[in-house]
């Protein structure tokens, strides 16, 4: 009898901090069954794009590990730093099979992410080799109709976003219960987006 493969669900994002609606989303999945463990896939700095307000890709890191401690199944990955950039998903997706064949991989996306989908690189790809997950965002529409391999999530609906969280940090405001505590105390140690 084949073994079964351990579901892992690929969650990547700058993390520009990671909230509690990135945690939240994935401990729902987790939870209700839809992939054993999930993976918080920090994307590097894309050279194209050089955000200021982008922490550094070792800080981003550091904030993702310390808010994915003490729960088993997460885990904080830092698997694309050392891909070429800029770093596409089908191409994170197709090294992260060859270097973790015990592992079934399912993309988790947003269905603001879903609806430019068709605009990313391989989509069919990424579809035919890949599950994909997508959860609700706000004015964002599900298709009852999706591609075989994609199916909607029915996570509860928690919109906070970093640009909230940054701006209002540099504006002075508490926002400790937008984030993870040991995230929070590091952002507020060490003057993080002021």
């Amino acid at each position: 009898m084949e073994e079964k493969k351990l579901r892992t669900g690929i969650f990547g994002g700058s993390f520009n901090p990671i909230h509690i609606g990135h945690l939240a989303l994935g401990n729902y999945l987790c939870e209700n069954g839809y992939v054993d463990e999930l993976w918080f896939s920090v994307s590097p700095q894309n050279p194209f794009k050089q955000n200021q307000s982008l922490l550094d890709d070792s800080i981003r890191l550091r904030l993702v590990q310390e808010a994915t401690k003490g729960y088993p199944k997460f885990y904080a990955s830092d698997f694309e730093f050392n891909l070429p950039k800029p770093s596409y998903t089908v191409t994170t997706l197709n090294k992260l099979s060859e270097t973790y064949p015990d592992r079934e991989f399912y993309l988790i996306i947003g269905a603001d992410n879903w609806a430019a989908f068709d605009r990313w690189k391989s989509p069919e790809a990424i579809i035919s080799k890949f599950h994909v997950l997508v959860y609700p965002r706000l004015g964002y529409e599900i298709p009852d109709s999706l591609p075989q391999n994609v199916e909607a999530i029915d996570s509860p609906l928690i919109e906070v976003s970093s640009t909230f969280i940054r701006e209002s940090i540099s504006q002075g405001k508490d926002v400790r219960y937008f984030l993870h505590p040991a995230v929070y105390k590091i952002i507020n140690n060490e003057g993080l987006y002021k």
